[in-house]
């Protein structure tokens, strides 16, 4: 299985429900991707405070690499990918993304 991370820092004028449309329309991708196993997302409620403004975020589960890259691939991720950077501080500098392979 393969999790990928995205944590985000959103410019201060988005807005929660903006954040909120944002994060539903992944719940949309995963429909259309059998290879999607999961999906979550959220704002940050951490008691340690060490998000360094990336105060929201979501994880997504794929069976394996290339379901990662159809996920990647898919015309309403690359839509959404857009509107995400459109929302974060520096565009592309306020996302990070991590990807690993979970090994049970």
């Amino acid at each position: 299985m393969i999790r990928h991370i995205v944590l985000l820092t959103f410019k201060p004028e988005t807005s929660e429900s903006q954040v909120a449309a944002l994060f539903a329309e992944l719940e949309d991708i995963k429909s259309a991707l059998p290879g999607m196993t999961a999906i979550s997302s959220g704002r940050s409620e951490s008691p340690e405070k060490m998000e360094r403004g990336f105060m929201h975020g979501f994880v997504a589960d794929f069976t394996d690499w290339d379901a990662l890259q159809a996920y990647q691939d898919h015309p309403d991720h690359q839509a959404l990918g857009a509107k995400l950077v459109a929302a974060s501080v520096g565009g592309k500098d306020g996302i990070l993304c991590f990807d690993y392979e979970v090994t049970e």
